[in-house]
């Protein structure tokens, strides 16, 4: 993939709880166009949310859009899915896991500090 595939990536995607997203959207990350395909980079995780629709949106944000750089993803979000944020390799958008309020973030369980440790066969 050439840089030139990559100019577009200039959004900030995120999956999470009502407080995550809240504090990312007035911090300016949100994005609504009526762009079909593109309508929103960010989803409000609620209890009532299932895990297919979580999976859809997470694989929207990293196979379909080509204009979000960066995934943030609450890590206990992150674990109803694991399957594919762990299979994920693609450099673009890079997935973070982050904390939130009421689960604190536990470096076992990300997938990228894992990849990084068995890289230097920690």
């Amino acid at each position: 993939m050439s840089i030139d595939a990559n100019k577009n990536r200039t959004l900030i995607g995120v999956i999470g709880d009502e407080d995550t997203v809240t504090g990312m959207l007035l911090a300016g990350v949100g994005q609504v166009t009526s762009e079909p395909g593109k309508e929103k980079n960010f989803l409000v995780v609620e209890p009532r949310t299932s895990d297919d629709q979580i999976e859809e949106v997470f694989d929207q944000y990293t196979e379909k859009r080509d204009d979000i750089a960066i995934l943030l993803i609450n890590q206990h979000i992150a674990e109803r899915i694991r399957f594919k944020v762990d299979t994920f390799t693609k450099a673009f958008p890079a997935i973070l896991e982050i904390p939130s309020k009421d689960h604190p973030y536990d470096p076992e369980k990300d997938s990228v500090l894992r990849r990084v440790r068995r890289l230097f066969g920690e």
